[in-house]
């Protein structure tokens, strides 16, 4: 656990995805987006319940999928109502990385005429991720 995050001052967002398995999603996020564990909660059997991770000061949560809550994951839902935007240096670099760890490549990095470079890729638990840099 890091307990030297500092996250933006209040207010700002902080998105929580919805997993079938938090602890893979975890080790996902950390080998493809250099993501640091804050703190997470366990179930008795040894699961992981919460996670609360960063990348760089932006602060996100984990949380396994919880039947009737009408919070699916999207393995459950076989489709996702969700892009995450990541913004990086070198997406090209993000998304190799993230490939390697084992995401999808969905879109490849390209340059836009509004003035980003952007890629998506699917992350092991179906959540879309929108790398990307302003040009």
């Amino acid at each position: 656990m890091n307990n030297d995050f500092q996250p933006f001052e209040a207010p700002f967002f902080a998105p929580q995805l919805i997993l079938n398995d938090v602890l893979a999603g975890m080790e996902f996020y950390k080998a493809a987006f250099g993501a640091i564990e804050l703190r997470r909660w366990s179930n008795p059997d040894g699961s992981v319940h919460v996670a609360e991770m960063a990348i760089g000061r932006a602060m996100f949560h984990l949380h396994e999928e919880m039947p009737g809550s009408g919070e699916s994951s999207p393995a459950t839902l076989k489709g996702t109502t969700f892009l995450m935007g990541l913004f990086v240096d070198d997406p090209a670099s993000v998304m190799k990385q993230a490939v390697a760890a084992g995401a999808q490549e969905a879109k490849a990095v390209q340059d836009y005429d509004y003035g980003y470079r952007q890629g998506t890729v699917i992350d092991p638990g179906g959540h879309h991720w929108l790398i990307q840099k302003k040009l």
